[in-house]
């Protein structure tokens, strides 16, 4: 059952119910991105973030989605401030609305819509202990085409520029990616690979996240 649809310059977002299972999902361009029936990957992206990190007091998340990054983050009571870039007006407007359980009301929050390659770049250096990474299904299963660039040593070393001493990147994926790998090594000199087993639609599948630090010091 469709609930919302929605068309932009990137394309169309629809959010629906499923009949079959019950769950919320989230579409964009046709390409299925997330649901909430499975968000323990979403969770693990959070909370490898939080426990490499002894002060979070400032995150930046690319991707809201259906927000279960932030609600993670929200959780742990040392959180000081969560900024999270959204491309997409209309999810956002979405959460605001109530047709999605909001993350926007605390405090914490800040939501800035924009894509997350400019609104990291508006940070100053060394302002940071975590970015976090959702924007698409991994680097092999784009939503749109441009964010290949996110996935690049070039980013991810602009995002290691916007950590402070020992913050720390995580990347979400879909499926396993050499290439996301090299290019995290490429930027921290070290990548961290934690596989999720999940549960999709009655499927056994792995999602992966992808971690790099700065050093400490």
């Amino acid at each position: 059952m469709e609930i919302a649809r929605a068309r932009s310059e990137r394309g169309e977002l629809v959010l629906r119910r499923r009949d079959d299972d019950g769950a919320l999902e989230l579409r964009v361009n046709g390409v299925f991105v997330m649901d909430d029936r499975e968000t323990s990957s979403e969770e693990l992206l959070a909370s490898a973030a939080l426990s490499a990190v002894a002060r979070p007091e400032r995150v930046l998340v690319g991707g809201l989605g259906l927000g279960y990054t932030v609600r993670a983050l929200l959780a742990d009571e040392r959180l000081g401030k969560v900024v999270v870039a959204e491309i997409e007006p209309d999810l956002v407007r979405w959460m605001r609305s109530g047709l999605l359980p909001s993350v926007l009301d605390d405090p914490r929050v800040a939501v800035v819509v924009g894509d997350v390659r400019a609104v990291l770049g508006e940070l100053p250096d060394a302002s940071v202990d975590a970015v976090l990474l959702d924007v698409d299904n991994g680097p092999d299963f784009l939503v749109y085409n441009e964010n290949s660039a996110i996935y690049t040593s070039e980013f991810l070393s602009a995002c290691r520029v916007k950590l402070r001493a020992g913050g720390v990147l995580t990347v979400w994926s879909s499926s396993a990616s050499a290439a996301l790998e090299g290019a995290v090594r490429n930027a921290f000199g070290m990548c961290h690979i934690k596989p999720v087993p999940v549960q999709l639609q009655g499927r056994d599948e792995l999602y992966y996240v992808y971690q790099g630090s700065a050093p400490s010091s």
